[in-house]
């Protein structure tokens, strides 16, 4: 069932950046839950609890605009366990004010960088491990 949680898009409760909502759904039998502009200091349980199991994670991984960095976005990569991160929200030739994807990288065990902006979860590589995912850049 597609779900909603609640979450913030700044550490002091939403009071500068306002809401953001953490966006969970099934696509063909992968359980994807897709962070947004999330900035919040870390994930609360109640938020943990509503998330559930996931199979694909979404998470901001670049710092420097209004969402969480490397070190916390590993954090909550790790304790939803999912099987595929694919990070987002950092710099890239088009976003220059955002840290670049590297410090998240490294906190992973398994990268896998694709040739394409689109995949295929069937098509990725077996780990021994949860694999972040790099789509290429349209």
């Amino acid at each position: 069932m597609p779900r909603a949680v609640a979450s913030e898009h700044d550490t002091v409760a939403g009071t500068k950046g306002g809401p953001n909502t953490i966006f969970v759904f099934s696509l063909e039998g992968v359980r994807v839950a897709h962070f947004g502009d999330f900035g919040q200091a870390g994930l609360r349980d109640e938020q943990r609890q509503a998330i559930g199991a996931v199979d694909l994670l979404l998470i901001p991984v670049g710092d420097g605009g209004p969402t969480i960095g490397a070190e916390q976005a590993a954090a909550i990569a790790d304790r939803l366990g999912a099987r595929w991160i694919v990070p987002m929200h950092y710099r890239t030739p088009r976003v220059n004010f955002l840290e670049p994807v590297e410090p998240f990288l490294e906190r992973m065990a398994h990268v896998r960088r694709l040739d394409s902006p689109a995949f295929e979860t069937w098509e990725l590589p077996a780990a021994d491990g949860p694999l972040a995912v790099v789509p290429a850049a349209p």
